[in-house]
């Protein structure tokens, strides 16, 4: 009884972890980027689009449900819908996707690498089409951005991009060690000048205190 729930749960698991077959050309697009749609309420201003983009969400998991419901012998009325459901779908999946390109071009006219590295990351750019211009934005902002997924699969298959980020990771660490040793000197330009400003003044105070010695000493012989 128990592997037979074992073997009913896996097959549920698999079941709707796949998509429906019926118009799979149209469904799959829609069906395999919703977790990344999703993933946009994440990313900036993305926020203020949390209730649409759920209320799509709830849109393709109904659309799912019903796709799976079909058969061979499902009423061409009820397959029709399903089509018809899977094109406005496809129109908002296109939608979401185009607004991604857009923060992708905005964020490197704006120079804003937080909302680059999330969008470039999000699953929803062509990252094959944009290859150039991505990685031409991270070598120009490299200190503001975390080489890790997209950027970091770009480097692992193409050893001379490797070779240059790690050239430039050794100028970026020399260049911090040269500031580093820069700020040390001018701390100790500054730390000896003030020694021997504090010198001058002792020296001058002592020197005044003989002054005023010798003068009340002198004053003392006239007063004999």
């Amino acid at each position: 009884m128990f592997k037979l729930f074992i073997l009913l749960f896996t097959f549920t698991t698999l079941l709707f972890s796949a998509n429906p077959k019926a118009y799979a050309t149209l469904g799959n697009k829609i069906y395999d980027n919703v977790q990344n749609i999703k993933k946009l309420t994440t990313i900036g201003d993305y926020y203020l689009y949390k209730d649409e983009i759920n209320s799509y969400l709830l849109k393709v998991n109904t659309a799912k449900q019903l796709g799976f419901s079909l058969d061979e012998n499902s009423a061409p009325k009820v397959r029709k819908k399903y089509l018809q459901t899977l094109r406005q779908l496809s129109k908002d999946n296109d939608y979401y996707t185009r607004m991604a390109q857009t923060s992708l071009e905005t964020s490197m006219e704006n120079g804003d690498s937080l909302l680059f590295s999330k969008i470039i990351n999000s699953g929803l750019i062509d990252t094959k089409a944009n290859k150039k211009r991505i990685l031409d934005y991270y070598f120009s902002h490299a200190n503001d951005i975390n080489a890790s997924g997209v950027i970091q699969s770009y480097l692992d298959q193409d050893e001379a991009l490797k070779r240059k980020h790690d050239a430039m990771q050794r100028k970026r660490l020399s260049k911090k060690m040269r500031e580093e040793q820069k700020i040390k000197r001018l701390r100790e330009q500054d730390k000896a000048r003030q020694t021997a400003l504090e010198n001058r003044l002792n020296r001058a105070v002592q020197k005044r205190k003989r002054e005023i010695r010798k003068e009340q000493k002198e004053e003392l012989l006239k007063s004999i």
